[in-house]
């Protein structure tokens, strides 16, 4: 019997709930209307992600099918995995993005799917979806393809002319873990395929003399996903190749999915997810890696386990292991420096180096630019207050934990 629209929609929503490069949180009914109606935004695939402006926006998140040919161990939806199957056609998905966008229930579309036929047949039909969308119906909302590993060049290329971002998964952080658990793809493909683009995005960034102006292709870049502790490896390794993605092929983000058990998996992956808390020391240490001018080795050198310590932020885990650093003196510090104290970010550090240029700071100072004082006094001097020899206090390490609600929204 052949599934009804909504049928499809709650299966292929959910299905898309393990690409962890759209962080989804949960969205309540806007208005009293009866419950499971089309539109409806609990559980219909609702997430929210970040426009390259840095607006927070809902994308409709669904896979244009769940069937797959490739068998890849890890993943729900492989060829052998005994769940439930639907498909959208290509006109489904455009009248869905459509409809939901009338209703301004979503801004944008993040679609990704199965493979199925051949890489080439599914991006076909995924490039389709985004070219209706923009040059038929007009459509200027959010988009994000999930490029398929393998497809042609040329759909990449017509791909990036259509959507606002692409992204490739990689999956695992070692080629070792993705030929087991993954034979059929190929690790040196998935590398030459965002080489590649990264190449066309570079050069259609580039003014011609024909427009004078930058050509529009994939403008939010190529991003990649990782999953967490199903193959072993240390964070020390996820880190190392992240570093080595955001070097090579210039992403915008790397995501990290903690790995979750599915039923009838390999006896090789393991039986429970690995801890919440480690996806999100993940995303602090590649944080501190982009933003904050951490080497991988300085982040992950504090155990020789090459694991991310889970009871403590990974920047408070350096100061505590550098105590030698501190205090550091706001009033002098270059920049690199003040990167480093717990408790300062890019955009108060950066507001710290314009105000001292007319006068020395004190803590009421700080307190005014809006800097937690509770956390950087420990680490810091300034006139009138200088701390008591640094040491690893209990106190120190609750002032960095994130909420339970800040969790939630990883």
């Amino acid at each position: 019997m052949k599934k009804s629209l909504k049928e499809r929609l709650v299966i292929l929503s959910d299905a898309a709930k393990y690409d962890a490069s759209c962080a989804s949180s949960g969205t309540a009914k806007r208005s009293s209307e009866a419950s499971g109606g089309l539109g409806s935004t609990e559980g219909s695939g609702i997430c929210h992600a970040y426009a390259p402006d840095g607006r927070c926006i809902s994308l409709l998140k669904i896979l244009l099918t769940n069937f797959c040919i490739y068998n890849c161990a890890y993943c729900i939806n492989r060829s052998s995995s005994n769940v439930e199957r639907a498909r959208f056609s290509v006109e489904e998905v455009i009248w869905l993005t459509l409809e939901f966008y009338r209703r301004n229930y979503i801004e944008g579309l993040f679609l990704s799917s199965g493979i199925i036929r051949s890489s080439d047949h599914t991006m076909e039909e995924m490039v389709r979806i985004a070219r209706e969308l923009r040059a038929t119906h007009n459509f200027r909302g959010y988009i994000h393809l999930k490029s398929i590993p393998e497809a042609s060049p040329h759909l990449i290329e017509e791909a990036g002319l259509y959507a606002d971002r692409l992204s490739l998964n990689i999956e695992l952080p070692t080629d070792a873990g993705i030929t087991r658990y993954a034979p059929e793809k190929q690790p040196d493909g998935i590398r030459r395929s965002m080489g590649e683009l990264r190449l066309k995005i570079e050069e259609m960034s580039e003014p011609t003399l024909q427009t004078k102006r930058k050509r529009r292709f994939a403008p939010a870049g190529q991003s990649t996903q990782m999953i967490v502790g199903a193959d072993g490896a240390n964070d020390a390794t996820i880190l190392g190749t992240s570093a080595r993605l955001y070097g090579s092929y210039g992403l915008k983000r790397v995501y990290y999915s903690a790995f979750s058990p599915i039923p009838d998996s390999s006896k090789n992956l393991p039986l429970i997810k690995p801890p919440l808390m480690r996806e999100h020391r993940l995303y602090q240490a590649d944080w501190l890696y982009r933003f904050y001018g951490f080497d991988i080795g300085e982040i992950t050198s504090a155990r020789a386990d090459g694991m991310l310590d889970l009871d403590l932020d990974p920047k408070l885990a350096w100061a505590l292991g550098h105590r030698h650093r501190f205090p550091v003196d706001i009033n002098r510090a270059d920049r690199e420096m003040l990167l480093r104290v717990p408790g300062l970010g890019t955009k108060t550090v950066k507001a710290i180096l314009s105000a001292r240029r007319f006068s020395r700071l004190r803590l009421d100072d700080l307190k005014r630019l809006g800097v937690s004082l509770k956390r950087v006094r420990p680490f810091i001097t300034v006139d009138g207050w200088t701390p008591h020899r640094l040491v690893d206090r209990p106190d120190l390490r609750a002032m960095f934990e994130p909420k339970p609600e800040q969790l939630s929204l990883l």
